[in-house]
This record gives C-alpha cells, sequence and structure tokens, in this order.
C-alpha cells in the first residue's frame, strides 16, 4: 500500500514536468509541419507534434493530478492559474510558475486543457492570471 501512495504522488512533480516538457519541445531543424506553435501566460512553447502525441497519456495523467477544480467534470469546472501549484491532495508540487505553465501549454497542445478567457480579460481575475479547464471527459 505504501509503495502505491508513493508511485502516486511521483505522478506529477517539478522534475518530471520539466524533463517531458524538454522532450516534447522541437527543434529549429524540424519541418515546420511538424511544429505546434502554443501561446502562454508569459512565455510561449514550439512543440514537435511526435514528441508530444509519445507523452499524451504521460501529459493527461499529470494534468489529473491538479486540484478537482481545475476538472470540467468537477464542482469548479475550471480554476485560477494560481492554484496550479498544489496536486488534487493540497500539496505544493513547484513553487515556480514557470513548471506551472509549462504543464499548462503541454495540455493545451494535447487538446486537455482550455483556457477559460480571451488575454484581455485577464486583468478580472486575482492577480491578472487566467483560469484553465482540465477536460477531463
Amino acid at each position: 500500500m505504501a509503495n502505491e501512495a508513493t508511485e502516486r504522488e511521483d505522478i506529477l512533480t517539478d522534475v518530471r514536468v520539466e524533463k517531458v516538457f524538454l522532450e516534447c519541445l522541437a527543434s529549429e531543424s524540424d519541418n515546420e509541419s511538424d511544429k505546434l506553435k502554443i501561446d502562454g501566460i508569459v512565455h510561449d512553447a514550439v512543440f514537435h507534434r511526435a514528441h508530444l502525441y509519445a507523452h499524451t497519456d504521460e501529459i493527461f495523467a499529470m494534468l489529473l493530478e491538479l486540484p478537482p477544480e481545475f476538472m470540467v467534470s468537477g464542482q469548479g469546472k475550471g480554476y485560477s492559474f494560481l492554484g496550479a501549484c498544489l496536486d488534487k491532495n493540497g500539496r505544493q508540487w513547484t513553487g515556480q510558475h514557470l513548471l506551472m505553465e509549462e504543464l499548462m501549454l503541454m495540455g493545451i497542445a494535447i487538446e486537455k486543457v482550455k483556457i477559460l478567457l480571451p488575454r484581455k480579460c485577464w486583468g478580472i481575475f486575482p492577480g491578472g492570471m487566467p483560469y484553465f479547464a482540465v477536460l477531463d471527459q
């Protein structure tokens, strides 16, 4: 039982998010048709479509570890980016906004995360940060 809990906790970690993110990035030498550009909050990313596809299940598993308020099936149906530093058990998995953004960028790229309102509306939210929903259904 303890091993299962340990394995479960290791699904969403700062090291894992960074590793998968770097593995999914496109290189300058890749064909343009293989690239997918995603606009983030502060940073944009250009992913390689095949690399994203290879990591889709892993990315989705990490997204499912976010608090239930992010889940479309949950009561919140979307939550502030500022809450993405916690996992579904209320534990902080990172203190770096960059890693939180990397996770959201990958989620958008695999079409499992949606930004709820356009950038021009973000100012109405706490901290001027967007709300995201994880398409968990």
